[in-house]
């Protein structure tokens, strides 16, 4: 694949991805991808992170983001570096602190909640956040009624994406078949492990997504750094809206054009 944007605007999809006819489940990661990188809420959850560690290693400020971004780079979140390395007792205390931020700056998004209302099947929400914090963004995106499921870090057993034993545990809990679904992101490796299993990836990349930037800039190597897609990537896109309205009205126009071939 090339390093451009895909969007679906032609009938055919990207050379070598497949298209979606036989997706019927919809698996959207939250942070950064549901809602646009530009509301900076990653920010706010940065902050408290970094809060939290200054105070459980009585370090400063420095010292204390070294640790979480050191953390964060080797075990997916800094949550289940602190876990293995024993250094703290009540996970759950920490995911409350972290997710304690204002969400009252993040407005409803009428196009998206048209977008996923007119997407057919069954929708989840597959977060390393909590569910209670993916329920106070949904609310206040307006789109809560469109998720059937939000499968957190939590039910994963605190290992997070993107841990091969992460999606062994969403696909028992969820009973969603790979090869029958797609995956959204913003964190591309996070799509490596949905690619492996025969899942659609869609990597949601917009611009303003720093947070995302800063964890390929860790990855020596990667194509990615250079602007190019990887092959774990079928899609890529900045806008998630524009994109469900791309495939939503694909779909809609085989199917009407397939009705008249059999008429």
């Amino acid at each position: 694949m090339s390093g451009a944007r895909h969007m679906l605007a032609a009938a055919t999809p990207p050379q070598g991805a497949p298209g979606f006819d036989h997706v019927r489940e919809w698996v959207f990661d939250l942070d950064n991808t549901l809602y646009c990188a530009s509301h900076r809420l990653f920010d706010q959850i940065d902050r408290r992170m970094g809060e939290y560690l200054m105070r459980l290693f009585d370090v400063d400020a420095a010292s204390a983001k070294r640790i979480q971004k050191d953390y964060y780079y080797r075990y997916g979140t800094t949550l289940h570096g602190l876990l293995r390395n024993n250094q703290i007792d009540d996970p759950d205390d920490y995911l409350a602190y972290v997710h304690d931020i204002d969400y009252s700056h993040i407005a409803p998004d009428p196009a998206l909640d048209r977008a996923l209302a007119n997407l057919a099947g069954r929708k989840w929400v597959f977060t390393n956040g909590s569910v209670a914090h993916a329920e106070a963004v949904l609310e206040r995106l307006g789109v809560r009624s469109h998720i059937d499921e939000i499968f957190d870090v939590k039910a994963a057993g605190y290992v997070p994406k993107p841990a091969p034993q992460a999606f062994d545990a969403f696909f028992r809990r969820s009973g969603v078949a790979p090869r029958r679904s797609a995956m959204f992101e913003d964190i591309v490796r996070n799509l490596e492990e949905p690619h492996a299993r025969g899942m659609v990836t869609v990597w949601v990349d917009h611009p303003a997504n720093t947070d995302a930037r800063q964890v390929c800039a860790c990855s020596r190597g990667r194509p990615e750094e250079s602007g190019e897609t990887p092959p774990h990537v079928h899609y890529r896109t900045e806008h998630l809206t524009t994109f469900l309205n791309e495939l939503t009205g694909e779909v809609a126009a085989r199917k009407t054009s397939n009705n008249g071939e059999r008429a």
